[in-house]
């Protein structure tokens, strides 16, 4: 039985052999493309399971591909780019990227990514239940345990969790999770998304301090860590 599909739009040939090399031996079958338009015709012509995508096009930037690849298509994205500014990685995260690496990479990181954007390709419906570690949410009764015990969660504290939840293993940015969970007025309220984050912690990290579920990505925005 084939393995999930990736289709990886780079036109560096090096990155593509390497990837192709990489991921075969790790079950995907690959499909390439060197520009922007090429990966759109491939994702309408294999329907990969997910995209791995450079910005450097030699036809279009990376982000109009992912936008004119988002008004059809919900296919996981992963960035892959040597640029590294916040202002880059909140654009594409906002524009419909599921996640964002770094080059150079390790190939170890980068299949841990996409094993993560393939599951959440859709949210996590309200039916299901949600672990990670020593935490568990129970969407359809509202219900949040650590370590079995019961955690009493204020309505926006549940909103918040339930929103990270349903897109686990995603980085959400600052913009996307106050316009989800307090409105499209509160998109620059940044402070009250620290209180609430801080409180979240407080309650279901075993060191607030150091926490190990709910992940700051510097300047960016957050992430709710999944097991594997």
């Amino acid at each position: 039985m084939p393995g999930p599909v990736v289709l990886v739009v780079d036109d560096e040939i090096q990155i593509r052999r390497f990837l192709r090399v990489s991921l075969t031996a790790s079950g995907y079958v690959v499909h390439e493309a060197t520009t922007g338009q090429a990966g759109l015709d491939q994702a309408a012509l294999v329907r990969p399971d997910v995209v791995i995508l450079d910005l450097g096009l030699p036809d279009m930037d990376g982000l109009d591909m992912l936008r004119r690849l988002r008004e059809w298509s919900p296919v996981p994205v992963v960035i892959l780019s040597v640029r590294d500014a916040d202002a880059d990685k909140i654009a594409l995260l906002d524009a419909g990227a599921d996640d964002y690496l770094t080059k150079p990479f390790s190939i170890g990181e980068l299949l841990a990514r996409l094993r993560v954007a393939q599951r959440h390709t859709q949210p996590v419906p309200e039916t299901a239940a949600f672990r990670a570690g020593s935490l568990e949410v129970d969407l359809a009764r509202r219900l949040v345990t650590v370590s079995g015990k019961q955690v009493k969660l204020t309505a926006t504290e549940y909103a918040l969790l339930r929103l990270l939840v349903q897109h686990a293993g995603k980085v959400l940015t600052h913009r996307q999770i106050l316009r989800e969970v307090w409105g499209p007025q509160y998109e620059e309220e940044t402070a009250y998304l620290r209180v609430y984050v801080a409180q979240l912690r407080h309650k279901l990290e075993a060191n607030p301090a150091n926490p190990t579920l709910l992940i700051t990505e510097p300047g960016v925005g957050y992430r709710l860590m999944v097991d594997g």
